[in-house]
């Protein structure tokens, strides 16, 4: 495994297959500096997983499928099928909560037995696409939605009865290109909203403990040039119930089949403070995220992460040695809390009774 810098201004892909290796964004060094790992080993490419090098339920999915090309290089599904069968699992049980990641390994696994190498390579690319593809139509599906919703916010900007800038997002953790593969769910939508002049201002919190919103959302946010404050965590419900923003974006690990909603930990109480304000609470994520399997947000399994990730920040202490911490890395978001889904697919709102 190797790294080569990029340029902050060129344009990325989260996670891409180039040379015989998959290519990923190290997000554990942004936004001080923005690297690029080159992974050719499916040990590497499990470590990366877990240390959140690479993180979003989507970017996850198609790194789980080039995941699967690798292990097919290294191991062959026909010449060496236990070693194949071993390095499939550990890349698709390297993080639970996130549905993509086993969807999509479960998905190549028989193609590259079938098929060999070249066979899982193609599958894994059309994934790749695909979710290029359901970016863009997320963030229009979004966008359109949140300007019904958002009083006054029906005009497209350059008409002649357009409205002004006058949306305010809330949104947590990082749910933009770096978590897909390029523009994102949730902040594809704020992104689209920028560009259709509709956009007040981007309201990030800082997402602890890990500070994915501080760190990567408000890069990607810089980067487009879209106007922007970041939050608090903990000031985000007594924002809202002060009347400073319009609607709240997030995206989804897993989204059981009732709508109850696994995301980063405080989009739950993100939810309950929008409910309180009767602001749009409003969930953007491919359709790949539904998992008509888990009946309901109790049967989602939330990852628990180390300790050490609450007790200090970038390695260093914030607590006294020894503090103990617990971690969850998802909450639960319950279905009666949320407003609509919006998936490259189709919008489902739930405040008027639909269901998936």
């Amino acid at each position: 495994m190797g790294s080569t810098a990029e340029h902050h201004e060129s344009k990325i892909r989260t996670v891409d297959w180039v040379d015989d290796a998959v290519l990923l964004v190290d997000q554990t060094v942004l936004p001080q500096r923005v690297e690029m790992l080159r992974i050719d080993r499916v040990a590497d490419l499990v470590a990366a997983i877990v240390r959140l090098s690479v993180r979003g339920a989507p970017a996850l999915g198609v790194a789980g499928a080039y995941g699967v090309a690798l292990a097919a290089s290294q191991h062959g599904p026909t010449a060496d099928r236990e070693a194949f069968d071993g390095a499939v699992e550990s890349i698709r049980t390297a993080r639970p909560t996130a549905v993509n990641l086993a969807l999509m390994v479960d998905r190549v696994t028989p193609v590259a037995v079938a098929g060999g190498f070249e066979a899982a390579l193609a599958e894994a690319d059309r994934i790749r696409d695909e979710e290029l593809a359901a970016s863009v139509a997320m963030g229009d599906a979004g966008a359109d939605l949140v300007a019904e919703l958002v009083a006054g916010a029906g005009a497209r900007a350059g008409g002649a009865d357009a409205e002004p800038a006058n949306i305010r997002a809330m949104t947590i953790c990082n749910t933009g290109g770096l978590a897909t593969v390029e523009r994102g769910t949730a902040l594809a939508v704020i992104q689209t909203l920028h560009e259709r002049g509709r956009l007040a201002e981007a309201l990030p919190v800082e997402t602890r403990p890990l500070l994915q919103g501080g760190r990567l959302t408000t890069w990607e946010l810089r980067r487009m040039g879209a106007p922007h404050r970041l939050l608090v965590d903990s000031a985000a419900p007594f924002l809202l119930a002060r009347g400073q923003a319009d609607v709240v974006l997030i995206g989804a690990d897993r989204v059981a089949g009732n709508g109850d909603t696994a995301n980063k930990i405080g989009s739950f109480g993100l939810a309950l403070g929008a409910a309180h304000a009767g602001v749009p609470f409003i969930v953007v994520a491919p359709e790949t995220t539904i998992d008509l399997q888990t009946l309901t947000g109790a049967d989602i399994e939330i990852e628990d992460r180390d300790g050490d990730e609450v007790t200090g920040v970038r390695g260093i202490a914030i607590a006294p040695e020894g503090t103990e911490a617990v971690n969850p890395a998802f909450d639960v978001t319950p279905v009666g809390l949320i407003t609509a889904l919006v998936t490259d697919r189709r919008v489902v709102r739930f405040d008027r009774g639909e269901t998936l």
